[in-house]
């Protein structure tokens, strides 16, 4: 039966502490008090829509070949998407290394276009495609302002097949409608929002639930049936009453996450079934529905194959794997909402070379590196001559990926002298199990946490960005594997 085979999940590790912002503004918006509670995900300067789809999706394909070999169709959804005219799905393989015969597209426009992605690819599991969808959102809101503490970053990816056995898709309900709650021009930075009570009466109340309905009756389950229920909304209370017009138990409304993670756009609704899923049990019945110009609603049977499919990080684990972050300051300069002197050393031109980055885009994109067929000696660059000490042999390189493999730090440097969106730059020697060395990077680290033998893993960062051509690079960055860390902890002290 078509559904979902696998899943996974990524939320920033920094978590924006609601009541330092409001601290911070209560001289100009004293009215934002009521929104101290809890905190609220916060991207890292490198992290994007982009990267934190690719996160998710590695996060439900694993470390096998063989997963990403199976895929057939990527997409990829998001309203905040670092390109307007060059595709983000593209970006999105091409960091996975999948194929190049895979059909791609990019789905926006719309707060639910992240379900909308979903349930195209439900329609072409049903053709007989194994399809990985990927939600990422990156929101950005004027300082001082409802949203900058409502909204909050993340991602959620989808392997949708012909026999996803973790959870059975049954029917899918869909409203569209131009009922305007918010919008943002092509040439405008932020979300213009309207009033609350006219979103929520006029537009949710309304629109929603014929949405569900014709889910339901689709799916042939009743409302009562229903054990879990999903809507994100940054509205208290809205879910359950969504579920009290459906029908729906008060007991099956899940947690919309709002105090952990905040509203993560067209990426909270796939985030919230990714949760779901993570705690349902066999048999039972998931109903995610989300709202944007109408509103989109799909209905799964959880399969007996829910627990082999639960991923290694997934929801869980990044609500786990968190820092606190009070400085407001540096939220806002990571966002780019304050215009702050970088200095002569950031004076710059970041010019990228695009035939460069084409003719080397499995390295730079993918982290391929070459391991020679006749020595087995691993090297990155790859290059048409082995490294191999003993045989520099021509020619005899297979390509060979880094981006899964463990990792440590051999020698590092925290430079203040070089420019940094977050000082001190973090940098160092990083080599490989099973050989490869390669200089990197270190991101998501504070100042004395890098040491020698640190164990780290690879994550899919912005490099830089071209501001005067608009133009964002890509490249791996080293991060601390924190999992790696304390299992080697909890083997020091027994």
């Amino acid at each position: 039966m078509v559904g979902i085979a696998a899943w996974g999940a990524y939320a920033p590790r920094l978590r924006l502490s609601r009541k330092a912002v409001v601290a911070a503004n209560a001289w100009v918006a004293p009215g934002l008090a009521g929104k101290a509670k809890g905190e609220r995900s916060m991207a890292n300067w490198d992290e994007d829509a982009l990267t934190m789809a690719v996160e998710a999706a590695r996060d439900v394909l694993g470390v096998e070949d063989e997963g990403r070999a199976a895929i057939e169709a990527a997409i990829f959804a998001s309203t905040t998407a670092p390109f307007a005219d060059r595709q983000n799905a593209g970006i999105l393989a091409a960091a996975l290394t999948l194929g190049a015969s895979i059909a791609s597209a990019d789905i926006t426009g719309s707060q639910r276009c992240g379900l909308t992605a979903l349930g195209q690819a439900l329609e072409a599991a049903a053709c007989g495609k194994r399809v990985l969808v990927a939600a990422g959102e990156h929101r950005r809101a004027r300082a001082a302002s409802p949203q900058e503490l409502d909204f909050g970053d993340a991602a959620a990816a989808f392997v949708v097949s012909p026999d996803g056995g973790a959870a059975t898709f049954l029917g899918r309900g869909t409203v569209t409608d131009d009922f305007v709650d918010h919008f943002r021009g092509s040439e405008a930075e932020f979300d213009y929002a309207w009033e609350e009570r006219w979103i929520r009466d006029e537009g949710i109340v309304k629109l929603v639930p014929p949405a569900v309905r014709d889910a339901l009756e689709a799916a042939g389950v009743t409302a009562a049936e229903v054990d879990h229920f999903c809507f994100p909304s940054v509205f208290p209370g809205m879910g359950a009453s969504l579920a009290k017009t459906l029908g729906i138990r008060p007991e099956a409304v899940r947690d919309t996450l709002g105090a952990q993670l905040g509203e993560a756009g067209c990426a909270h609704g796939p985030l919230l079934l990714a949760h779901a899923l993570e705690e349902a049990a066999p048999g039972q019945v998931v109903v995610v529905a989300q709202f944007g110009q109408g509103a989109e609603a799909l209905v799964f049977r959880v399969g007996g194959e829910i627990g082999a499919a639960r991923p290694a990080r997934g929801v869980t684990g990044s609500l786990a794997d968190r820092q606190e972050e009070t400085n407001y300051l540096k939220f806002l300069v990571f966002n780019d909402l304050v215009d702050w002197d970088r200095g002569m050393r950031a004076e710059k031109d970041n010019k990228t070379a695009l035939t460069t980055l084409y003719r080397n885009r499995d390295q730079i994109l993918g982290l391929v590196g070459g391991r020679c067929r006749e020595t087995g000696v691993v090297q990155f660059p790859r290059t048409r001559i082995s490294v191999a000490p003993n045989n520099p042999a021509v020619d005899t390189q297979e390509p060979y990926r880094f981006a899964e493999r463990a990792a440590r730090v051999l020698t590092y440097s925290a430079d203040y002298l070089t420019f940094s969106m977050s000082p001190p730059n973090h940098y160092g020697m990083i080599v490989f199990e099973g050989g490869g060395r390669i200089m990197l990077d270190i991101t998501d680290v504070a100042p004395g946490e890098v040491e020698t033998g640190l164990p780290v893993k690879m994550v899919f960062r912005i490099k830089d960005r071209d501001e005067k051509r608009g133009f964002v690079r890509y490249f791996w960055k080293a991060a601390p594997d924190r999992s790696a860390v304390a299992a080697t902890s909890v083997q020091a002290a027994e």
